[in-house]
């Protein structure tokens, strides 16, 4: 049955797996002293403040504030779900994910093995094809007509489908179950009358891989004239076309950490581009550019490019595009556009300006920039009229930025366009609201950390500062914020000395005192180790204390019986 993944695998994954060996793999690391250090892939830097313990088996950046433990790293540096996390952790170790009976409402797992089966034994059939197929001379051509060379035609895996309607099913449709995984795979087609032939026939084609490297799906193009120019595979289980980019597998295996990722129209695009050098280019599948796949181009890399057409069309997919990106802009994210002129593709435009203008600053416009030079097209800004059109138009726009300094700064620049007083123009008032002077600000004062934050902290860190505490009952009674937080962590902690501080984080993951440890550990403690036990220890004994002095009602109580004992 497919369910839960029980928490104690998870623990006992995170005691086995080490997070160096999770992190080497795609980071080298360096040793420095009793931790590791790598420049983050988070962030731009010259200088390494990414950090990986191995004895708390967490990472921190001191940059830009990323951590979190091994199956952090997978999600946020792989872009994978929490479960293919826990699975790729689990495949290192040669451990199998065990799954927990959810109850009736729980789906059968489904293999889905099969079709990636099928997928990558057509893949190799296809690039044979190319090597090897009677008529491969006219796709060797078209392709070396373009430009590209056999190591960047194998560095993509592609291939030739052949002008025939059986070769998928001649060479692999044996029996009934094989041409039955064909089919849900999207390489063969079933029509009304239940013939079945190849979906792909006499076409380039593209394998699409997803971020573990599987193929999911393919895309065809035409050779010579014909329609459509480019053929997708259908929606299958394994392939989603909103999810998946061409090219983000190769991306990442061709660079170790990625500053800008560019985004082109199409996968010719992006094999012509990493012929020239330009090996941060990805494509998507015939489709807008997705929320989703802009999730994980961020998780990939801090800045995102478009890169389109200058025409009317060019435009408009470059409109759509920063529609998308709004509401998932972030002050350490950055998008912008690159308009190819009319005449040239991506192929030929860097041919003429050479692969190092794709990552140059100058060569982009920011998506601020866009936005604003898009909407003063649409208005007069010579006169009132226009001036608020601008704004009116600007303003549900801004509403879908996340609050934040990108916000706060394109509001005050839209503010000076339209020549207004005040920012406060894009906050909608409620019908005959009557207008609040706005509110004293106070000067900020920065209140140091309770007692109980100071003792979570510490043991977030080094969990085996729980041995020998007894008091955990006495501690949840305190009034105090995370209180209870704290002597659940202690108890739980006891019990398990061999307890990380990643797998500690990990276990709270989803819960709803997720964003608490987040913030306790989002800076790392400074002291050494010994100085942090004495000052963990000397916060519970005053927790303990606390919690057991009478209150002040109590007190008052027992002073007014004394008082009144004494005048007896």
């Amino acid at each position: 049955m497919a369910g839960r993944i029980p928490q104690t695998f998870i623990d006992d994954l995170l005691n086995r797996v080490d997070i160096v060996d999770i992190i080497d793999a795609d980071l080298p690391l360096k040793k420095t002293g009793r931790d590791y250090q790598a420049l983050c892939p988070f962030h731009g830097e010259k200088t390494p403040s990414f950090t990986v313990s191995q004895e708390k088996q967490f990472y921190h950046c001191f940059g830009c504030g990323a951590h979190g433990s091994a199956l952090g790293f997978l999600m946020n540096h792989r872009g994978l779900s929490f479960v293919e996390a826990v699975e790729e952790a689990a495949r290192s170790v040669g451990l199998e994910v065990p799954r927990e009976d959810g109850g009736e409402n729980v789906a059968p797992k489904i293999d889905y093995s099969p079709l990636y089966d099928v997928l990558n034994r057509a893949q190799a059939f296809f690039a044979a094809q190319l090597k090897s197929h009677p008529d491969r001379d006219r796709p060797v051509e078209y392709l070396k007509a373009r430009g590209l060379s056999g190591v960047i035609a194998k560095r993509f895996g592609m291939g030739y489908a052949p002008d025939a309607w059986d070769s998928m099913l001649g060479t692999f449709g044996d029996d009934d179950k094989t041409r039955q995984h064909l089919l849900e795979a999207g390489l063969i087609i079933e029509n009304e009358n239940k013939r079945r032939y190849d979906r792909f026939r006499d076409r380039i084609m593209f394998p699409i891989h997803d971020r573990r490297g599987r193929v999911v799906g393919f895309g065809g193009r035409v050779i010579d004239k014909g329609e459509p120019k480019y053929l997708n595979s259908p929606e299958t289980p394994v392939f989603q076309k909103r999810r998946e980019l061409y090219g983000l597998y190769q991306l990442r295996k061709a660079n170790q950490r990625v500053e800008r990722i560019i985004v082109v129209e199409g996968y010719m695009d992006v094999v012509a581009l990493a012929q020239f050098g330009v090996n941060n280019a990805v494509a998507t599948l015939g489709t807008a550019t997705t929320g989703e796949q802009l999730e994980t181009l961020f998780k990939t890399a801090p800045e995102v490019v478009f890169c389109y057409d200058g025409d009317k069309a060019g435009q408009r997919a470059a409109w759509r595009a920063l529609e998308t990106t709004l509401p998932l802009i972030r002050d350490t994210r950055q998008a912008g556009f690159i308009f190819i002129p009319q005449g040239h593709d991506p192929d030929s435009f860097v041919r003429e300006k050479g692969p190092e203008f794709f990552n140059r600053a100058d060569s982009v416009t920011p998506l601020s920039e866009f936005l604003l030079s898009s909407l003063k097209t649409q208005t007069n800004m010579q006169s009132l009229e226009g001036r608020s059109r601008f704004v009116e138009l600007a303003r549900p726009l801004v509403k879908r930025i996340p609050p934040g300094p990108f916000q706060q700064l394109l509001v005050m620049r839209i503010t000076e366009l339209a020549e207004m007083p005040a920012p406060t123009w894009w906050q909608e008032a409620a019908p005959n609201a009557r207008p609040v002077a706005p509110a004293r600000r106070r000067p900020a004062s920065r209140r140091s950390p309770s007692m109980v934050d100071q003792a979570l902290k510490r043991l977030l860190f080094d969990p085996a500062l729980a041995a020998g505490v007894t008091a955990t009952a006495t501690i949840a009674k305190l009034p105090a914020d995370h209180a209870l937080l704290l002597a659940e962590i202690l108890e739980f902690a006891a019990s398990r000395p061999e307890l990380t501080t990643g797998a500690l984080v990990e276990r709270y993951r989803g819960s709803e005192h997720e964003a608490v440890i987040a913030a306790q550990i989002e800076q790392p403690l400074v002291l050494d180790r010994e100085a942090e036990a004495i000052q963990f220890h000397q916060a519970i004994e005053t927790l303990v204390r606390k919690a057991t002095a009478p209150s002040a009602l109590e007190q008052a109580r027992a002073e007014l019986e004394r008082r009144n004992r004494a005048t007896d």
